[in-house]
């Protein structure tokens, strides 16, 4: 596994998916960056993190089979990785937020962001890029509040070795994504879900309020939520939010 370090960088993604555009990159070769200037999260939105406080990296990862179809199960499980790091580390109260947002009870402590490279009908590669919040303890005020390991904790976390666990959880479970075991990661991912089974306040893309409760995720990959009515709505990223 090969490990680039940079002091600073517009993207981590950017530059690693750069550079597999002109380089034959070794399975999980992964940049780090101390600093992000342009971080970036799900369509289009930011990832700010304080210098040196935390982890903000992106890891090659290529297929052999891996079905554009199946897509939806490599998000589950880059997002059961992360999770599973901070159970470890005794983090409490852990949740994902669809599609790929890890909460401590309602605030966020890392973000995902997988980009795919496909060829025909399947996934020839993927760049997943990760920010985690280790021991950052003052956060820009956003719509979701951010926290920390070191919040959490109340004591500084080694951020090399955080990143190694992170890299042997991922390699652990793409194992089980690249053997097939679907149903078992769409199992794991469904029972933490946040909000699932539970009467919640959602909002369009319209602002619109509706109450409905999670149910699952489609095929597709979107938000399955139960309405009024007793019908089961389908909504992709940026089509629902929490009111």
């Amino acid at each position: 596994m090969k490990i680039i370090k940079l002091d600073a960088i517009d993207s981590t993604n950017s530059f690693l998916k750069d550079l597999a555009r002109t380089t034959a990159l070794e399975n999980f070769t992964t940049v780090i960056a101390k600093e992000q200037k342009k971080g970036r999260g799900q369509q289009a939105g930011s990832w700010v993190s304080e210098l040196g406080k935390n982890l903000t990296f992106s890891t090659y990862a290529s297929f052999s089979g891996l079905q554009v179809k199946h897509q939806k199960y490599l998000n589950f499980a880059v997002s059961l990785a992360v999770l599973e790091v901070l159970k470890y580390l005794e983090i409490p109260n852990l949740q994902i937020k669809w599609p790929n947002d890890i909460l401590v009870g309602n605030d966020k402590i890392s973000g995902i962001l997988i980009e795919n490279t496909l060829k025909e009908q399947k996934i020839q590669a993927a760049i997943i890029g990760i920010g985690l919040n280790v021991n950052q303890e003052s956060f820009p005020v956003f719509s979701r509040k951010a926290i920390s390991i070191k919040k959490c904790l109340q004591k500084e976390t080694n951020l090399q070795d955080t990143l190694q666990l992170l890299l042997q959880r991922l390699q652990s479970k793409l194992t089980l994504l690249n053997e097939g075991q679907f149903q078992l990661l769409e199992a794991q991912y469904l029972d933490l879900l946040y909000k699932k089974n539970v009467p919640t306040t959602f909002k369009n893309r319209e602002n619109v309020l509706f109450m409905g409760i999670i149910k699952g995720v489609s095929s597709e990959g979107k938000l399955q939520i139960l309405l009024d009515d007793d019908s089961i709505q389908e909504f992709g990223i940026k089509e629902v939010s929490f009111a």
